[in-house]
């Protein structure tokens, strides 16, 4: 699938670094460091545009070596990219460690994946049909 993307930084376009890779890593386009403190969130460019085909969104995701040795995640994972926005795609970091995070340009601060979503049309009904779940929601199923 061709999708069109403007980009308007220096850094390579994303691109899946192993054969299978499901997600592409997006990078930081920024004119100065940026320092995260602890619990500090911060919306960082990538100068990055897209058009995508309707039915499709891109997600925008956290990269977990960055969530594992450094405690950077994004706040509102994951982030969607309609197929109607052509903004600049921008990553909300947040620092969930107790160090400051230092981002340089170029740095690879999320990774982007592209899918196909489906429309419904809703059916309003009295009730729903029966399952062995039931209604059981968070940890109803216990932790062993």
């Amino acid at each position: 699938m061709k999708v069109q993307i403007i980009n308007r930084s220096k850094h390579p376009l994303p691109a899946y670094e192993t054969i299978n890779s499901a997600g592409m890593d997006l990078r930081a386009n920024i004119t100065e460091i940026i320092t995260l403190e602890p619990l500090e969130r911060f919306l960082v460019p990538t100068g990055l545009f897209i058009e995508l085909p309707p039915g499709f969104e891109a997600q925008i995701r956290p990269r977990s070596g960055n969530a594992h040795k450094f405690g950077i995640t994004i706040l509102n994972t994951p982030g969607t990219i309609d197929a109607d926005y052509r903004g600049e795609i921008k990553v909300l970091l947040v620092n969930l460690s107790n160090k400051n995070f230092v981002i340089e340009n170029g740095l690879r601060i999320a990774q982007m994946i592209i899918s196909k979503h489906e429309k419904v049309d809703w059916d309003l009904v009295e009730i729903l049909s029966e399952t062995d779940r039931g209604a059981g929601g968070y940890g109803h199923t216990g932790i062993k």
